[in-house]
């Protein structure tokens, strides 16, 4: 009996002993950026030597179990340099990858709304990445944006700006501009300015769709759309302030933190910004601007995320000059009395649940509240010679309340999967615009004004006068699969209503509905050639219907027994086909990529400047617009990297009637280019980071637009000689930085060698028409200092 018990004991020690030999090892960790210290979320592990391994879930985490040893991890994610990880102990590992920014095989959101491969995505889209973001310390927006191939963002002085993606450089409403995917204005709300509406110092990286992606995103996304990425949770405690100045008045106070604990993880950050007696005159500016995200994992399986963005904005609005002001550099304001406040807070919430590895839901409701009052310098109208001039002082506010739904199911056939989804906007939009009168104070040739000033207020002489209700509703679904291997179908299509009720003040207190619809549909397809390579090919729609402040401002030209509103206008409709590719040479050092694109418009809406300086909407019967885009990056060795960006277009007038008038000798503009509309625009950056000084960055860019038409009759163009004696546009921008211990001091000189250009230079058809400048800034020196601090888990 003794012997029997001593038999079962020793058994049990043996069976415990194997099955704790069985799961010796149980490894966990988390694995971040190593630049934004964010979590990389799908990023594969693997045991050196052993068919095991798992992927990290949306908190950068994960958990390996195995029945043998293991000494050796092997990390990779797309977008990321490959690791290699020793593991001893029991401690979880806290891992970082560094960006591998010269890399194309990136992963984007924006071109599926759910992360992809970008070369698996029949579109143009360029990421503009965290390490581009960071080093490039930008004071403005346009600095990153236009370091993306095609695309052309204008800076109009104190963050304020226009765009120009396949379409020319201007204000019109045919680009998108999202935050985390949810668009941060109705459609029917444009404004050509809603950047400053956002906290630069938040964002993590920026994605831009070039060319129309309507059927996912909805009107107005027609020359493209530009998704802006916040900041999330980091995966360490971090926090980072800093200040930045330059030479001509500019100073800003700029903070961040952001830490995850357990399950919930948070990140707020912002700045401060004020601008006074700057370069230009009368051009004195004050912002604020806040963020916070912040993440709860609820499951494994469900995660809420929810986010908050306040901008208050008041700037002075110098405007444009005229040429004897611009050429002797008197950048003077010709109205000291203009301005524009704006104050937009937005907030959502995302509730993600993951049914399984093939399903995942996503609900999006959010809110948001915005105002803008101007006394804006482009509404003054005068005529040339007179001694007087109005203005006006206007107010567009909206309130919006909305709904953002998706699903995305994978199926076992043909590698395919199906994205549905819905969304509904209901939004709020009181506008009115009144009258002041001004005093021209002329110059001595009594052809341009010097100096307007405000003889009277007219708060009772509405110039526009409305109340709208919007109601905006949309489907949309897209069908990826691959008939065979490599080879890639996307199938997208989309269904758009915007109506709005409307109480017309200036209109006898009319009331009214009027309604868009339109469906846009997208077919695509990518071929993987193997080794880095590939190529893709799309055929999209578009369309934008016209904003409200174009529908309920007073035509100066109306037809007999038309009301004298734009109340006829129709939809922009654009067809959209291309192709493009990819290649990757010299040991993946050495990439490229490129796209040739055709858009036609149709009915496309513009705006015909009237001898008073007024505006006459009217829409163009056809557009051409085509163009190559490229975009080479190029990593020799690790101290050095090459990265440049360009486009070859036309723009151009196919048929459009300026005139119905027996007076004017031009009565179309068949044939010729569009104003604004340059034929080559590039920006390439040589950057540097030496062995020998570990910490140290340069880098020098080059910005280059062409020579273009200043007005539709093609009369005058804008071609003065910059840098390198290039006509339109040559401008030199220096930057360099350097890091130790946490503390980064660095330096950007804008304009380098000083030229004397414009951000863009416009003119009236008429003949007495004189052309109007917006001047670039002199050279300019910022410089600022930054803590970064990085804690342990």
């Amino acid at each position: 009996m003794l012997s029997l018990m001593r038999y079962f004991y020793v058994s049990v020690f043996i069976v415990i002993t194997a099955v704790s030999v069985v799961a010796q090892t149980r490894i966990k960790g988390k694995i971040y950026d190593n630049s934004t210290k964010e979590p990389v979320v799908g990023a594969s592990v693997r045991a050196a030597g052993l068919p095991i391994g798992t992927s990290t879930n949306t908190n950068g985490e994960f958990v390996l179990n195995s029945e043998k040893a293991i000494t050796e991890l092997l990390i990779s994610s797309v977008g990321f340099q490959k690791k290699e990880v020793s593991f001893s102990g029991d401690k979880p590992l806290l891992i970082s990858l560094e960006p591998s920014v010269e890399n194309l095989q990136q992963v984007v959101v924006t071109a599926n709304r759910e992360a992809s491969l970008r070369t698996q995505a029949p579109v143009a889209i360029s990421k503009l990445s965290p390490s581009l973001i960071n080093d490039s310390k930008a004071t403005n927006m346009y600095e990153i944006i236009n370091k993306t191939p095609g695309v052309v963002m204008m800076n109009y002085n104190n963050e304020q700006h226009g765009m120009g993606i396949r379409q020319p450089m201007g204000t019109s409403a045919y680009f998108l501009y999202l935050e985390d995917g949810v668009p941060i204005r109705p459609m029917g709300v444009f404004n050509h300015n809603a950047i400053i509406e956002m906290n630069i110092f938040a964002i993590s990286s920026v994605e831009i769709v070039k060319g129309p992606a309507s059927s996912l995103y909805g009107p107005e996304a027609v020359g493209g759309a530009i998704n802006f990425i916040t900041q999330r949770p980091t995966a360490l405690p971090t926090a980072r302030v800093g200040i930045q100045f330059d030479n001509y008045g500019y100073r800003r106070v700029q903070y961040g933190a952001g830490a995850t604990l357990g399950k919930f993880g948070l990140y707020l950050g912002g700045y401060v910004a004020k601008q006074t007696n700057s370069w230009q005159s009368s051009s004195d500016f004050d912002k604020t601007s806040f963020n916070a995200r912040a993440e709860y994992k609820i499951t494994d399986k469900t995660r809420l995320t929810g986010t908050l963005s306040y901008n208050d904005y008041y700037s002075q609005t110098g405007g444009s000059v005229d040429s004897i002001a611009f050429y002797k550099r008197e950048y003077s304001s010709s109205a000291d009395f203009t301005y524009r406040k704006v104050l937009a807070t937005r907030t959502r919430v995302s509730l993600e649940h993951s049914w399984n590895n093939h399903a995942e839901t996503t609900i999006t409701p959010y809110y948001r509240n915005n105002s803008i009052g101007q006394n804006p310098s482009y509404s003054i109208r005068w005529t040339s010679g007179s001694k007087t001039a109005t203005g006006e002082v206007n107010d567009n506010s909206f309130k919006s309340y909305g709904m953002l739904a998706q699903h995305s199911q994978k199926f076992s056939f043909l590698n395919a999967k199906l994205l549905v989804g819905g969304m509904y906007d209901y939004s709020t939009n009181p506008y009115y615009s009144y009258r002041i009168d001004l005093n021209a104070q002329l110059r001595p040739d009594g052809k341009s004004v010097e100096k307007y000033t405000i003889t009277k207020v007219n708060p009772d002489i509405f110039l526009v006068k409305y109340d709208s209700k919007i109601y905006n509703t949309a489907v949309f679904g897209q069908f990826d699969f691959e008939p065979v291997q490599k080879l890639r179908f996307s199938l997208g299509l989309r269904y758009d209503r915007m109506s709005f009720d409307y109480l017309n003040y200036l209109d006898n207190n009319s009331t009214g509905t009027k309604a868009y619809s339109q469906v846009t549909p997208k077919i695509g397809m990518t071929y993987d050639l193997g080794q880095g390579r590939g190529f893709y090919a799309n055929y999209s729609q578009g369309f934008s219907p016209p904003g409200l402040t174009s529908v309920f401002r007073k035509n100066p030209n109306p037809a007999p027994g038309e009301a004298p509103f734009y109340y006829n206008l129709t939809p922009a409709y654009f067809d959209n086909k291309e192709i493009g590719g990819w290649a990757s040479f010299l040991h993946n050092k050495l990439y490229f990529d490129w796209a040739f694109y055709q858009m036609d418009g149709r009915n496309e809406l513009l705006s015909v400047r009237q001898p008073d300086n007024s505006t006459d909407y009217q829409s163009a019967g056809k557009t051409l617009h085509r163009g190559i885009e490229y975009g080479i990056t190029y990593k020799p060795s690790a101290e050095w990297f090459i990265r440049f960006g360009g486009t070859n277009a036309i723009h151009r007038y196919e048929e459009f009637l300026l005139s119905t008038k027996q007076s004017d000798v031009l009565k179309d503009v068949n044939g010729k280019d569009m104003p604004s509309a340059p034929s080559f625009v590039a920006n390439t950056e040589v950057t540097y980071k030496p062995k020998w000084a570990k910490g140290l960055r340069t880098s020098i860019e080059w910005q280059r637009i062409s020579s273009y038409y200043q007005n539709q009759v093609n009369t005058v163009k804008y071609d003065d000689k910059t840098a390198f004696g290039l006509s339109g546009v040559s401008v030199l921008n220096l930057r360099a930085g350097y890091t130790f211990n946490g503390i980064e001091f660095f330096t950007n000189i804008m304009n380098l060698t000083d030229e004397l250009y414009a951000n863009q230079v416009t003119r009236g058809n008429n003949a007495t028409d004189r052309s109007t400048y917006t001047p670039a800034a002199p050279r300019t020196f910022v410089f600022g200092i930054q803590y970064n601090f990085v804690g342990n888990k």
